[in-house]
């Protein structure tokens, strides 16, 4: 899944914080959901607008771009 079609932020929802694309729900819950313990399924009953295809695709981009030689990168843009 391309990260356009997955992540979504506009200034007109949620004042541009990330969300899941076509949806209200911002990235950030999921890994909120998931520190706090609760299960994907868990999430996905909480968030259905959320695709369970969604939320595995943004794991997965999560986990390429914190273990590769991306993670450079990634410390450069949070520097």
């Amino acid at each position: 899944m391309d990260i356009h079609d997955l992540i979504t932020a506009n200034p007109a929802i949620l004042g541009g914080q990330p969300v899941f694309a076509g949806t209200r729900v911002p990235i950030e819950t999921l890994f909120d959901h998931l520190e706090a313990g609760v299960s994907l399924d868990g999430f996905l009953d909480d968030f259905p607008t959320v695709s369970k295809a969604q939320a595995i695709a943004l794991l997965e981009t999560a986990t390429k771009l914190l273990t590769s030689a991306n993670v450079a990168q990634l410390y450069a843009a949070a520097a």
